[in-house]
């Protein structure tokens, strides 16, 4: 399989458990930047650094997706992710300071054999089997 493909295999999977990981039992959940309510697959997983970082664009502390979180179209797509709004509520969730952590840590190179890239998907696809 062509890495290009295994990549995008890997997005599809992390944020499809993104979104479902923050919804509630009927399937909805609240935008992280602006707190509309919305159904997960209405939804995109939104990034508070950019996806093109590859040390955080699948960030995954204890469980919790850290740089990506569930955001309505709106906020991810018009309104460029919202990132200050994003930061602040990085450092009300998690302590002051996540963001810049985050910040430093998305500015590291980070590189993925094309095996660790599958194991991803599939740590991920089993979370997300589960959840459905």
């Amino acid at each position: 399989m062509k890495r290009k493909t295994i990549i995008r295999k890997l997005d599809t999977v992390f944020s499809k458990w993104v979104r479902l990981s923050h919804a509630d039992h009927t399937g909805y959940l609240n935008c992280y930047t602006c707190g509309v309510t919305k159904h997960w697959r209405e939804c995109d997983a939104g990034h508070f650094r950019t996806r093109a970082a590859y040390s955080t664009r699948w960030l995954d502390w204890n469980g919790q997706s850290m740089n990506v979180k569930p955001q309505c179209k709106k906020c991810n797509g018009f309104r460029s992710g919202e990132s200050y709004i994003f930061g602040c509520n990085l450092n009300a969730q998690y302590g002051e300071g996540t963001a810049e952590e985050i910040t430093l840590l998305s500015n590291q190179i980070q590189k993925f054999t094309n095996e660790e890239l599958q194991e991803k998907i599939k740590h991920y696809s089993s979370l997300v089997n589960k959840m459905q």
